[in-house]
């Protein structure tokens, strides 16, 4: 089965491949702009001693149909620093001098934003070497500045990932898919894997929608709680980013009793490929919400879809985050900013859970169809 992410060249891109070296740093990056039918190509940069062209390649083609999909006049793209680790002052020397070298090609071709090793202060750093407020989103809240359009001047400020957009928005997805199925929200366990910002804001907005989080794991263990874990020592470790593991009054599991839980939600949050040939059998969930990118990979996805397990795939469920660099885009204040991704993270969601139940098709069949119909339509009418 050919994967839907390959980086190969076709109809749809890339457009541009950029490679960047700087001498006197010894910084190699890479820029990908996909496809800019439906607007400037949008995505982060990560930064990581391993990241390479064909990654970026993959992200970029992902990002396409994520912002198709999520109905956004982004197009798709992605950014890569080669990383190998070191003090802040080196770091801001990486990013500005990646910044210096695609100042041209932004706002108007390429939208950076955060990735991993990439948060508001590398997209500060970002702008500031850009010269260009509109270069990059998810800067910080404080940063502000006045930006000049067709109703004047007004002024503008950053909205950070950390607002929890990405783990908002998987919370809607994941509450659309209970729905489809006729599954309560509320007593409805789940297991989330990952307690990073999209775990951990996950697992709050899930529990405020009444389901029953009884099992997370991150790097360092998983933690069962048969009746859900509590919330004011939970509040307690996430201001303080502190491992799952330091939970008290769980049940310690190894993780591979975390994927034999049965529960009714599984929520892969943390890495690449996390679900595989091993341990796939082992998962009893009726529903699987993708909330990392690539958490399996395509083949794995389908047998799973093939056992009766509704998976809602990640460039649907975990859109929150390029939603909410959208709003940062447009101006919008944090609040409308959660509006905007709960309507559009529910839109795409309902549309392609519905279509995928009547037509008996795998989700993420049916989420590709659905934003490649719009590429398609967006480049006939370009053409005419």
């Amino acid at each position: 089965m050919k994967s839907q992410h390959a980086a190969s060249y076709d109809q749809w891109g890339p457009e541009l491949v950029l490679k960047i070296y700087d001498p006197s740093l010894g910084m190699t990056g890479f820029l990908v702009i996909d496809n800019t039918v439906l607007g400037p190509g949008k995505g982060g940069i990560r930064m990581t001693n391993n990241v390479t062209e064909e990654e970026v390649r993959r992200l970029a083609r992902a990002m396409t149909f994520k912002n198709s999909l999520a109905g956004l006049p982004f197009g798709g793209a992605k950014g890569g620093i080669v990383w190998p680790g070191g003090t802040d002052k080196l770091k801001k020397q990486y990013v500005q001098s990646y910044g210096k070298a695609i100042a041209e090609l932004t706002p108007k071709k390429y939208i950076a934003g955060p990735d991993v090793n990439t948060g508001e202060q590398e997209m500060q750093w970002l702008v500031e070497a850009t010269g260009n407020w509109r270069s990059a989103t998810g800067k910080p809240a404080k940063l502000c500045m006045l930006v000049f359009g067709k109703g004047g001047s007004v002024e503008q400020c950053g909205i950070p990932h950390e607002f929890g957009s990405t783990g908002f928005g998987v919370a809607h997805a994941t509450q659309i898919a209970a729905e489809a199925i006729h599954l309560s929200m509320k007593g409805a366990t789940v297991a989330i894997h990952g307690f990073g910002n999209v775990g951990t804001f996950t697992y709050t907005y899930l529990t405020d929608m009444g389901a029953k989080v009884v099992a997370i794991a991150d790097a360092k263990g998983a933690v069962y709680v048969k009746e859900g874990f509590e919330k004011k020592q939970m509040q307690q470790l996430i201001s303080k980013r502190s491992s799952i593991s330091e939970y008290e009054g769980g049940k310690k599991i190894s993780d591979q009793e975390f994927w034999k839980l049965s529960v009714d939600i599984l929520i892969p949050a943390s890495v690449t490929d996390v679900i595989h040939e091993k341990n796939m059998n082992d998962i009893t969930a009726k529903i699987i919400v993708e909330a990392a990118n690539i958490p399996m990979s395509e083949e794995v996805e389908e047998k799973l879809y093939k056992r009766g397990i509704l998976i809602i795939p990640d460039f649907v469920a975990n859109a929150g985050g390029v939603i909410s660099s959208y709003a940062e885009y447009r101006g919008y204040n944090p609040k409308r900013m959660f509006e905007v991704v709960k309507k559009k993270i529910v839109e795409a969601t309902r549309a392609v859970v519905k279509e995928s139940l009547k037509q008996k098709k795998n989700p993420r069949a049916v989420a590709f169809r659905i934003a490649r119909q719009r590429i398609a339509a967006a480049t006939k009418t370009k053409l005419q």
